[in-house]
């Protein structure tokens, strides 16, 4: 079936997902938005309540549906699957979430789905291996939204530290997108000038590696404290992903540390988790030289061995 590059489904009517469809409503990108979930009126209603605001956007036609109604999308994004609860790390979610994906994953797969699948619920890095497992499409079609939060949350920590331009900070979170997520620091920089460089321009001559942990420590752990405040993250996530959309609609071949399934670089494999990848029309287009010094590839290695503990249960050989 031909692809309707105009046309992305959501699966999953939660939080994340009318989020999500939210955000790209108002983004103008797609001029059909289907909303799937297992409760049939709850994404009648959030289609019909984002429905509401077109006369404020774009044309669009935004409607509850099947998977017959989505075999022909450019882009299935799941959110579906168990919230986070207070004091729940995304690891713990995991049995649970597989359970969901075994059932949605197979009715996208038998409709020869010929477009991207893109991956947002919790836990990322292993629903996105047992996406890639389930479905049986190719490495390059089936990715998660990793770390791309995470890293935008970095820029964000290190703009109000910097006192600059977040836009023009240069920085990833890699790994899983979780606790065992870190900086890669030896690559960061501001506009090309490295970070502790930039921070003393900034008036800070002492403590970066203080500094640094703890923005690292801040980031890691702002999911725990949003959920803890309102008990659910969903805004941020919903920009990340309809960012990740705008990489693949308009073949931007942008740069980000989307989840993949990797095949030994640095070392791992038959895992997957976020290092950054060129982003276009048709998915990760390729790796990009990314330089880690030993430190940060031991704690890379470090997290793949978290992930494929996890994965070892999940029942997806």
């Amino acid at each position: 079936m031909a692809v309707n590059i105009r046309k992305v489904a959501i699966v999953g009517c939660g939080f994340v997902g009318s989020s999500t469809a939210f955000a790209l409503m108002q983004s103008s990108m797609f001029s059909e938005i289907v909303m799937l979930d297992a409760d049939r009126n709850k994404a009648e209603g959030e289609a019909l309540d984002i429905s509401h605001g077109l006369p404020f956007s774009k044309p669009a036609a935004i409607y509850a549906g099947d998977y017959d109604d989505i075999a022909d999308a450019a882009i299935i994004i799941i959110t579906a699957g168990a919230a986070q609860k207070p004091g729940e790390t995304r690891l713990d979610l995991i049995k649970k979430n597989v359970g969901i994906f075994k059932s949605i994953i197979p009715e996208i797969a038998k409709r020869n789905f010929q477009g991207i699948l893109l991956v947002v619920a919790n836990p990322v890095d292993v629903l996105t291996y047992a996406a890639k497992q389930l479905s049986g499409f190719s490495d390059d079609r089936v990715f998660g939204s990793g770390t791309v939060l995470d890293s935008a949350r970095l820029r964000y920590n290190l703009s109000n530290h910097l006192g600059v331009d977040p836009r023009s900070i240069h920085a990833f979170i890699i790994g899983e997108h979780g606790d065992s997520e870190f900086a890669a620091w030896s690559s960061a920089n501001v506009s090309g000038i490295e970070i502790s460089r930039f921070c003393e321009m900034r008036g800070y001559y002492h403590d970066h590696d203080l500094a640094k942990a703890n923005i690292q420590e801040e980031v890691k752990n702002a999911a725990y404290d949003i959920i803890s405040k309102k008990h659910a993250t969903y805004y941020g996530v919903a920009m990340a992903t309809k960012r990740i959309c705008e990489a693949i609609v308009r073949d931007e071949k942008s740069i980000m540390p989307v989840s993949s399934v990797q095949h030994g670089r640095f070392g791992i494999s038959d895992v997957a988790l976020s290092v950054p990848v060129i982003v276009g029309k048709d998915g990760i287009e390729s790796e990009v030289p990314f330089s880690l010094n030993e430190e940060e590839i031991q704690k890379l290695r470090d997290s793949a061995k978290t992930l494929k503990e996890v994965i070892k249960s999940c029942d997806l050989d």
